[in-house]
């Protein structure tokens, strides 16, 4: 029987792709995947404020799991000028509003992102915790 993995991640660590790069490499992903049962993950990293439309476009291409930090905190240890991977809370927001609901509460995930202010000492780089939640439109 062919072994195969569960899951393939890819990952822009040092925060240097566009939305055009993760289409494509994930349009690629998939083909190489065909009709495989194996699951695809991204990783973005803000550093060029990019991740948030990398995301967007991995969520576009089908991707469902994608990695995250509460608050944007983080960076990469072999790229020093990295940020933090892109805001829990961020991507939630985003990915809920394109009609892609997690289940997780944004509001109580903002209060986590105080607290986590509260205990670092300063502010983190994510935008919702300071801009807040918009209500949900109904058409």
């Amino acid at each position: 029987a062919e072994a195969l993995p569960a899951e393939i991640a890819l990952a822009d660590s040092i925060g240097v792709a566009a939305p055009t790069d993760v289409t494509e490499r994930f349009a690629l992903a998939r083909e190489i995947i065909a009709d495989r049962p194996i699951a695809l993950r991204a990783h973005f990293h803000n550093t060029r404020n990019t991740g948030l439309a990398n995301a967007a476009a991995a969520a576009a291409a089908g991707v469902r799991t994608f990695d995250s930090s509460l608050g944007g905190i983080g960076g990469c240890p072999f790229a020093p000028a990295a940020t933090g991977n892109i805001p829990t809370e961020d991507l939630l927001y985003m990915l809920h509003r394109m009609g892609l609901d997690s289940g997780i509460d944004l509001d109580a995930l903002t209060a986590n992102v105080d607290w986590l202010e509260g205990v670092l000492g300063h502010s983190v780089p994510g935008y919702l915790s300071k801009a807040g939640n918009f209500p949900a439109l109904s058409y």
